[in-house]
């Protein structure tokens, strides 16, 4: 990923204006002490000019830091060396910008330490003094730098961690689509074989669902309404085989245009019957209620199956399932129940929760 330039730019420029302001106030206020023979206007217009002087110096110093700090390959040793070196240059520099600028041209006095000995070009407290106002100019630089970086990768993970999760819900989604197109058109084909006189209902029902697959699946979001009518076209389809099923479909939403992620809820119905009802010798039957209140889906499902169901397939749809659920609602409540002769499955989902991945 290419760096936040624009970014850098604003967060650094930012940062200097508040700095310079902040300095200004500092030795505007400083200045009455040291130089109270000066009016305001001069004291303030001295300050304003010194300071940007002062920048002429901690800026590249600043700089000069950050980028030894982010070179990479670099020898520590000569880094640490380079590190003196600068350091050095920049105490030197501001050292001068005090002594033989600010003082003689824009105070018109002698440095003095401690307002009675004049000061040289350079001894070991101003010289201190000048390397710790530096260098607490570059701690400030760093820490806004450095906090910079980290929100960045941070977004940048995030973005990532997105990218990763749609492209799973893809991979998951894409699973489940060919599963279902594959077995009604074995059963088209098994009623063709007959000369069924629904096989053309079952196409135009099927062309229905695998438009609502193409189209509105691929939408992070589809309202509950659209939803459960994929459901109620999807049973419709399967009814034409199981014609001895009872199916009791139960609905009551008091929000329709409440969005979900698709494809959620059909995955359900799909393993009722693949696993269930397609199973079952004797009665069967499924029974779905869906409910919404306030925000809160409880979806219920129970359909028939046999005793000693075949193999072990209805978990890898299941794991599928939970997949998808803890990917896109963190918070769900899934309870699932193996009887005897009947599997139960109960959703809850509040789609008031907007911390989830979508």
């Amino acid at each position: 990923m290419k760096p936040d330039i624009p970014s850098k730019l604003y967060v650094h420029l930012l940062f200097w204006v508040l700095y310079y302001a902040l300095e200004v106030y500092l030795d505007f206020y400083w200045s009455r002490y040291q130089f109270p023979g000066f009016g305001w206007q001069i004291r303030l217009q001295n300050t304003l000019v010194l300071e940007l002087g002062y920048l002429l110096v901690k800026v590249p110093f600043a700089y000069a830091l950050l980028y030894l700090y982010e070179k990479a390959g670099l020898n520590r040793f000569l880094k640490l060396i380079l590190y003196i070196l600068v350091t050095i240059f920049a105490v030197l520099g501001h050292r001068f910008f005090t002594h033989y600028i600010i003082y003689p041209h824009i105070y018109g006095v002698t440095e003095t330490l401690d307002g009675k000995e004049p000061s040289g070009f350079i001894n070991g407290l101003v010289a201190f003094n000048s390397f710790m106002d530096l260098i607490f100019m570059a701690g400030l630089v760093f820490g806004v730098e450095i906090t910079r970086q980290k929100n960045v990768l941070k977004e940048q993970l995030s973005q990532l961690k997105t990218e990763k999760l749609d492209q799973e819900l893809s991979m998951l989604k894409a699973q489940i689509n060919p599963h279902f197109l594959f077995n009604t058109l074995n059963n088209i084909y098994g009623m063709a074989l007959k000369k069924a006189d629904g096989t053309p209902e079952v196409i135009l029902q099927l062309s229905k669902v695998m438009r609502y697959n193409i189209y509105e699946a691929a939408k992070k979001y589809i309202s509950l309404e659209k939803e459960v009518e994929n459901i109620r076209d999807f049973i419709q389809i399967q009814q034409i085989r199981h014609y001895d099923l009872e199916v009791n479909f139960n609905e009551n939403i008091d929000e329709p245009s409440r969005e979900i992620s698709p494809l959620i809820l059909i995955q359900f119905v799909e393993n009722a019957f693949k696993h269930g009802v397609s199973e079952s010798i004797g009665k069967k039957f499924i029974h779905i209620d869906i409910q919404l209140k306030d925000g809160i889906l409880h979806y219920h499902i129970d359909n028939s199956k046999e005793e000693k169901p075949h193999g072990n397939s209805t978990k890898i749809g299941l794991k599928n399932i939970r997949r998808q659920l803890e990917l896109l609602y963190p918070k769900h409540i899934l309870a699932v129940e193996d009887q005897k002769d009947h599997y139960i499955v109960h959703l809850t989902i509040d789609l008031n929760d907007t911390s989830t991945y979508l």
